[in-house]
């Protein structure tokens, strides 16, 4: 299978690139730093291939891909993101662009670019990892964000709906709190006091089964569907204040 990450540099989307690359697969990699690259498991592996990039630039995006996936791409996977909470910062209109840019037309793009080479060849995945805030009616400090993957979920949607009839499938994984080395930053360093905390490990393990069985959209773990749904009917402030991250900003690609 050849198949490419968006944002696997670090976390998810490299706990993500290993695997693959485990199991035999050729990976191309993306992101804007490919030094995180070095000393990690998947650094040399012969069937690795890796962009420097931004999902942001949609010209720098299409080159990559129209260079690793010139014959065939089965698999594309988008673990880049941005987050943002003003509970401390105000969100100014450079920082607004940013997210915009990064979680929703950096997405876009990406799908778009994926879709058109799988199309011709009549098979392949996308895959976008959302988040449960994307889930949730409000997120007292940080509604930009929740918006742009409530907007995640739409556009997967959009594009299931469309490519079903030409046998591609597209999947939306709803993580909760996964303990990255970018959630621990956002929290002074230790994330251990998050609910349903997920090692990165058990996470890639959950969403390698999704992108295998082809699902429309995971939810996971299983508590954080019901304490989501319950959120959304109680005032949410005093309950999120206790989990919502402090941190400014921060760019997962």
């Amino acid at each position: 299978m050849k198949l490419m990450i968006l944002g696997g540099t670090s976390g998810i989307g490299l706990a993500l690139a290993r695997h693959y690359l485990e199991q035999g697969d050729t990976v191309a990699v993306c992101g804007r730093d490919i030094r995180r690259l070095e000393g990690t498991a998947v650094q040399g592996r012969p069937r690795l291939q890796v962009y420097a990039l931004d999902i942001a630039d949609p010209q720098a995006l299409e080159a990559a891909m129209a260079d690793f996936a010139s014959d065939r791409l089965d698999l594309l996977i988008v673990t880049a993101g941005m987050y943002f909470n003003t509970r401390t910062h105000p969100m100014d209109a450079a920082t607004t662009l940013r997210l915009l840019q990064t979680n929703v037309s950096g997405l876009s793009h990406a799908f778009e670019f994926a879709a058109s080479r799988m199309l011709r060849q009549g098979s392949g995945q996308l895959v976008a990892v959302a988040s449960v805030a994307g889930l949730l009616k409000d997120y007292p400090g940080a509604s930009v964000y929740s918006a742009s993957k409530r907007s995640v979920l739409s556009l997967c949607q959009t594009y299931r709906m469309a490519l079903a009839p030409f046998g591609i499938a597209v999947t939306a994984i709803v993580p909760g709190y996964m303990d990255t080395a970018k959630l621990r930053a956002l929290n002074g360093g230790d994330a251990s006091h998050k609910p349903f905390l997920l090692s990165e490990r058990d996470a890639a393990i959950r969403i390698v089964h999704a992108i295998t069985r082809r699902d429309a959209v995971t939810v996971f773990p299983w508590q954080m569907r019901w304490a989501i749904a319950v959120l959304n009917w109680l005032p949410l402030w005093p309950l999120l204040r206790r989990v919502l991250p402090k941190g400014q900003t921060r760019t997962g690609t």
